[in-house]
């Protein structure tokens, strides 16, 4: 008989942010892709994701559980938060022709939520940027810092963000945001 396998968040037990103005937590486990090429991909990954991948810098593009990144010129993170079944054949297969490069990335990376009227506050506490509304308004994206650790940043509604981060950091991040949340009382 073979023993059934349960899969665990790096964050299972950590404590994160649970306060009346700002909450965190792990988000569930996620198909992410990252995806690197020229615009010509652009549209074949419309048509088989369901999201086009942004042109515009520090964009994003999402419609239900999928969203689309925009990293760099030429670099976008995919994400699917429900079964996303053989999404890595299915893009393979639309981008057939097109020159690229797509790396399931999946495991790599931990995601969180912030949200709350608290939430930019709480992560101005560690990250360079300016997060009022005005400078990074919904639905921007960036790659950035919180503290030492590298990010990825969405804002997707006013008081919501989510937190992209390589696995190994996740227990790093969490602890921040908790030290964090506790110094703004």
């Amino acid at each position: 008989m073979t023993p059934e396998v349960v899969r665990r968040s790096v964050l299972d037990g950590r404590p994160l942010p649970a306060t009346g103005r700002v909450k965190a937590y792990p988000l569930p486990f996620a198909t992410r892709l990252n995806l690197r090429g020229s615009p010509d991909v652009v549209e074949p990954v419309r048509k088989a994701f369901g999201v086009a991948p942004p042109t515009q810098p520090m964009g994003s593009a999402s419609a239900g559980e999928r969203a689309a990144l925009w990293l760099g010129p030429d670099e976008w993170l995919l994400l699917a938060e429900e079964n996303a079944g053989d999404l890595m054949g299915t893009l393979t297969s639309a981008l057939g022709g097109v020159f690229h490069s797509l790396v399931d990335i999946s495991h790599r990376q931990v995601g969180i939520a912030i949200e709350g009227p608290g939430a930019a506050r709480l992560l101005a506490a560690g990250c360079p940027l300016d997060l009022d509304a005005r400078a990074f308004p919904v639905g921007m994206s960036t790659r950035t810092l919180l503290v030492k650790a590298e990010i990825g940043l969405w804002r997707r509604e006013e008081n919501f963000f989510r937190i992209e981060v390589l696995r190994s950091f996740a227990p790093y991040v969490a602890r921040i945001l908790d030290l964090a949340a506790r110094d703004q009382g």
